[in-house]
């Protein structure tokens, strides 16, 4: 078999995107043969003996899919944080798995686990600009001019401004107001930093769609691995050079 970028086996191995593996290898992780490897370096994994923190990388796994509806309190991580549980801890599953893309432990909704690095990489570089589609209930009633100042780009604190995003007043009631927002990139905690910079508080974030992936009727604390078709509907609008064979 050709060499192949050490990134590229890592993450298809199952350890995480291959911005993570890269870093991997950066920070001095990995070896080949013995020798530290560098950013750049090539292996071939049937015949290359290859570590990552001394312990030998496994071969690639069977490609697995879960959909979570993660609920308020869950940190989108492999472990518990703070006192809070980990999302892996929900999903009753063995192997490797890793959350795509993050969801405050605060906000809820949608989360994918996968150990396919390739596609965690097509679904979190930002070159890509997958969608994110959420419901947003405010403790206020934003007027016109904030809406298409929240769609134009917000200016936030750090003094970044936010991309263009679909943003749409849902519907106003007692507790606030709920907005539908659509947006293709994932700054840290951006609706509530976007909200907060507009003079409101985001109460409830709930995530219902990720690029293709649609939440449904998933109760919280709930999880399904994706069919056939939600698998070859979300790596072919990605990548036309990506395929995925149904085992």
């Amino acid at each position: 078999m050709a060499a192949e970028r050490l990134q590229k086996i890592l993450a298809r191995a199952g350890y995480g995107s291959r911005r993570a593996c890269e870093t991997m290898i950066a920070e001095g992780r990995v070896h080949v043969n013995g020798q530290v490897a560098t950013l750049g370096d090539r292996a071939d994994y049937t015949s290359d003996h290859i570590t990552l923190d001394h312990n030998e990388i496994a071969r690639a796994e069977k490609l697995t899919y879960i959909m979570l509806h993660k609920p308020q309190g869950v940190e989108c991580s492999l472990k518990p944080q703070g006192g809070r549980p980990g999302v892996r801890e929900l999903v009753d599953m063995p192997g490797r798995l890793y959350p795509v893309g993050r969801l405050d432990a605060d906000s809820e909704g949608l989360i994918l686990l996968t150990n396919d690095g390739a596609l965690t990489n097509r679904l979190t570089h930002p070159r890509y600009g997958h969608e994110k589609e959420y419901r947003v209930l405010l403790d206020g009633y934003p007027n016109k001019n904030q809406i298409a100042t929240w769609r134009r780009g917000v200016v936030l604190e750090d003094g970044e401004k936010t991309a263009p995003a679909e943003v749409r007043l849902i519907r106003k009631g007692a507790s606030g107001s709920w907005l539908r927002i659509t947006m293709a990139e994932g700054r840290k905690q951006q609706i509530r930093r976007v909200a907060l910079a507009l003079g409101m508080r985001a109460k409830r974030i709930l995530r219902v769609r990720l690029s293709s992936l649609r939440l449904g009727k998933l109760e919280p604390g709930q999880w399904r691995t994706l069919t056939p078709t939600e698998i070859g509907r979300l790596v072919s609008r990605h990548s036309k050079n990506y395929t995925w064979k149904k085992k």
